[in-house]
């Protein structure tokens, strides 16, 4: 079922005329591609395209807006914004006063995505988005919207509940306006497969716009089309749909959210966070709010936003990291926090942000770091199985536009996610070519993709761990290897061949603390507080971060993290 059309998808065998003596036939609908099993593709915004080709889109692109902005302009005049007083229906339509809270009224209305045969014949309230209009002489239909909910409404002159003007006005609604429509729910004989309350349509008896909706940057229906959708529409002579850019859809993030696999992406989102939620607090954690303003790096390293925290140097908070730590000593054995991370990261790669959402956890640990990998399993396990169950029609609402081979992982009555040793991970990838591959070096994107690619085909799925890493490429505050200190007791946890997680057991020792910062080149008393937290008697510990947007990105096979972040910062983008 498609989730989206527009005025295009209306071809002349679907016109109102050639409706209006079968008003239960459903609007035509343009044709989607099958979704499913389909190997990612990359974008074309995200591809960098051939002079010529840039060329034949941007003069595409222009030829459509000068006709769209040739049909504005003579049009505007003739717009009715308000009902024909001598039509005796003219209060069932027109724009009412500005909404400002007048008035309590005890109306009631209805969702959209509830409209079912179950409310057949039944007077139904609808306010949504005007997602396409056609009309034609004395008919007009309206998809409205709701979300990722869509309905149809129809209006025919009948003189008793429609009358000429009425459709007139309703022909002349902008796209993306606000609506209320008044109607009678009827169930139709043949499915209205362009919209997704496909059962029923809407039959008007009042229509006002609440909010009117100017000139759009973009149509909706164009940044909702698949890549295979724009590829198939190409001709020889360049004619065909036009696709919207990232930067353009960035620029207007809040039409660009309308689309379906946009709802669909960020409801998926608050799933993630839902579940990390909820499988933590079944384990006996306890959510804590940390602060994002510090004195001192919590990473080591150069990228950490400075800032003047009255008369004194200050920095955006590049982890949580130490303040759960503090919260451990302070003697809560287990807490998790889901907030804003901030690392100054000169980088525009597909995957990385100035900002993101960190989802952290730390715990106590009685005699191996091994505890919190277990944690993590049980963790991610429970989220993957949650998504594929309960978030199902969001999953494939987003594979509709950008097609993805579902993820891959152990079953929930496997013993152990895939675990490796840093070494034994380096030694399969220079087993199968890759000589780069060093024991003590950390492993490049590039190593860590083929790496990914090497045990899927081995092992059939996109989630594993690797601990033991080196000690030289992880924090100050984490544990050395008891029997070996160039390696740490430490590990990355990956979803599709890209590193998710970074954690590791964490030095509770203030002495060892100490030493190790200072080798990294973090001044101690910029963190001298959280040195000290340690010396009153510190359990063992250890824990892990992961970034909510790359999960979300990996887990959907997206290619790029902008599309999971709602309005991405990155070293160009701060607005809006």
């Amino acid at each position: 079922m498609s989730l989206w059309w527009d005025d295009r998808s209306l071809t002349a065998a679907a016109a109102p005329a050639a409706m209006a003596s079968k008003p239960d036939q459903p609007v035509a609908e343009a044709s989607s591609p099958s979704a499913s099993g389909a190997t990612p593709p990359v974008s074309q915004e995200d591809l960098p395209v051939s002079k010529n080709a840039d060329k034949r889109a941007a003069a595409k692109a222009e030829k459509q807006n000068k006709k769209a902005d040739k049909l504005a302009s003579r049009q505007k005049a003739e717009v009715p914004t308000q009902s024909d007083p001598s039509d005796p229906l003219h209060e069932k339509y027109g724009d009412p006063p500005r909404i400002q809270s007048r008035a309590v009224t005890g109306r009631k209305w209805t969702n959209i995505i509830s409209l079912t045969p179950a409310l057949a014949d039944q007077a139904v309230l609808v306010r949504g988005n005007i997602n396409a209009v056609r009309g034609k002489g004395n008919n007009a239909f309206i998809v409205l919207r709701q979300g990722t909910a869509t309905a149809q409404a129809i209006l025919f002159k009948d003189d008793k509940t429609v009358s000429k003007p009425m459709v007139k006005y309703a022909s002349a609604l902008s796209r993306e306006s606000v609506v209320e429509v008044e109607a009678i729910v009827r169930k139709v004989d043949t499915k209205v497969e362009a919209c997704t309350q496909s059962e029923v349509e809407l039959k008007v008896i009042g229509i006002h716009c609440i909010s009117r909706a100017g000139p759009l940057p973009f149509a909706p229906a164009d940044a909702a089309r698949s890549q295979a959708e724009l590829d198939a529409s190409e001709g020889p002579d360049g004619e065909g749909f036009v696709g919207v850019a990232q930067d353009t859809r960035l620029d207007n993030r809040t039409l660009d959210l309308r689309t379906p696999a946009n709802q669909a992406i960020f409801r998926v989102q608050s799933a993630v966070s839902q579940l990390f939620r909820e499988l933590l607090l079944s384990e006996g954690f306890q959510e804590i709010h940390t602060p994002k303003l510090q004195g001192g790096s919590s990473e080591g390293g150069a990228a950490v936003f400075t800032l003047q925290y009255f008369g004194q140097p200050g920095c955006l908070a590049q982890s949580p990291q130490l303040f759960k730590q503090m919260a451990i000593m302070g003697g809560m054995d287990r807490v998790f926090e889901v907030g804003p991370v901030f690392r100054a990261e000169n980088s525009m790669t597909h995957r990385h942000m100035t900002e993101f959402t960190g989802l952290d956890f730390e715990m106590t640990i009685h005699e191996h770091y091994f505890e919190v990998l277990d944690v993590i399993e049980r963790l991610f396990t429970y989220m993957f199985d949650g998504l594929h169950k309960r978030w199902a029609s969001d999953l494939e609402a987003i594979g509709k536009q950008y097609p993805f081979e579902p993820f891959r992982w152990l079953p929930s009555g496997s013993p152990h996610v895939l675990r490796l040793d840093f070494e034994e991970a380096i030694k399969i990838l220079q087993d199968n070519g890759f000589p780069e591959a060093q024991p003590l070096e950390d492993l490049s994107t590039e190593l860590e993709r083929e790496l990914g690619k090497i045990i899927k085909k081995q092992h059939n799925t996109d989630f594993y761990i690797i601990q033991r890493f080196p000690m030289g490429v992880r924090p100050f505050y984490t544990m050395p290897d008891p029997e070996d200190p160039k390696w740490s007791n430490s590990f990355d946890v990956f979803m599709r061949g890209e590193e998710i997680i970074s954690g590791a057991q964490r030095v509770h020792d203030p002495e060892l603390l100490a030493e190790q910062a200072t080798k990294l080149g973090v001044p101690v008393e910029s963190i001298q507080s959280y040195v000290d937290s340690f010396k009153y008697g510190a359990h063992p510990h250890g824990g892990a971060g992961v970034g909510l947007e790359r999960v979300v990105m990996l887990f959907c096979g997206l290619n790029n993290i902008r599309k999971t972040s709602l309005f991405p910062r990155d070293p160009k983008r701060l607005a809006p």
